[in-house]
């Protein structure tokens, strides 16, 4: 990587038990994909730290990252776990862009953070589908954020008969580290909207799609842009996609398997499994995933 070409963190969240263990194939994925000068951590809970599995330390010790802790209690109330990713994206890193992962995806295609991230935007891609609101919800969100609702409309990746209100995945997430247009650090305006909308009374389903349902209002907020990325590198799996392979007339770069079967379904376990004994030497045998079974 040159002086003129961009530094990149890539972050997860690693916590017990199904989640430890997917971070760790991520992990593995990150070494084998991207060019070695890329950042990798993994952000545990701090109250769950303890639980970790010793294999997951050594894992992310041999492969060259960190296991890095942040707060969760009490910065939603209720408690919101879906809502650790806008958690762990508060915390600092060193280098000028992070993105934010979730921890049941894969790389699996050769790849560059210069693919990914444009200056002066999030990156992300749309959402696979909507099917548990109807549009009129986005009229109570930008009104609590005192916002126009977003001209731009979209056919979001599956399920999308007519294009819709700008809504996208928080299954990837790339961004600047610093405020750069003066409106706040990302990180911190994504968790600013998150707490304006959860106290909309009126909102059904605010959660578990607390992150997502306020991640283009953020990045508006923020001062940035959106850039929406091709579905090859975010290629969202399940739903209308389950026990469907990989399509042959695409370059997939990043999958997002949502499970251990699905994993196994479209045969990347094994791969998985491999570049993990490869970078450290060992494989999860002790603690397995839930629906995960040897073979």
């Amino acid at each position: 990587m040159s002086n003129s070409d961009p530094s990149l963190t890539i972050f997860y969240i690693v916590e017990p038990p199904e989640y430890e263990i997917m971070a760790s194939y991520l992990l593995a994925s990150i070494r084998t994909r991207f060019p070695g000068d890329v950042k990798a951590i993994g952000y545990c809970p701090e109250h769950r730290y303890d639980e970790l599995h010793p294999a997951v330390h050594i894992a992310h010790e041999k492969m060259g990252a960190e296991i890095r802790t942040f707060k969760s209690d009490g910065r939603f109330d209720p408690a919101y776990p879906h809502g650790n990713k806008i958690l762990a994206c508060l915390e600092p890193r060193e280098t000028e862009w992070s993105m934010f992962v979730d921890s049941d995806v894969l790389f699996i295609r050769d790849n560059l953070p210069e693919n990914i991230i444009k200056p002066g935007h999030v990156s992300c891609s749309l959402a696979a589908s909507m099917v548990w609101a109807e549009q009129s919800i986005w009229d109570d969100i930008y009104a609590a954020l005192e916002m126009d609702i977003p001209a731009e409309r979209y056919h979001l990746m599956r399920r999308s008969k007519e294009p819709v209100i700008p809504y996208f995945s928080s299954g990837l997430v790339a961004f600047p580290e610093n405020d750069t247009t003066g409106k706040g650090r990302f990180p911190d305006v994504w968790y600013d909207t998150a707490k304006i909308v959860d106290r909309i009374d009126t909102l059904e389903r605010r959660r578990p799609y607390l992150d997502q349902m306020t991640l283009p209002a953020a990045i508006l907020r923020a001062g940035l842009s959106w850039n929406i990325l091709p579905e090859e590198q975010h290629f969202i799996l399940g739903g209308i996609l389950r026990n469907q392979p990989l399509p042959s007339d695409k370059e997939i770069y990043t999958i997002h398997y949502r499970n251990m079967n699905i994993l196994r379904e479209i045969e990347k376990l094994g791969e998985a499994r491999r570049n993990h004994k490869r970078l450290t030497g060992e494989k999860f045998v002790r603690r397995l995933a839930p629906n995960e079974t040897e073979n």
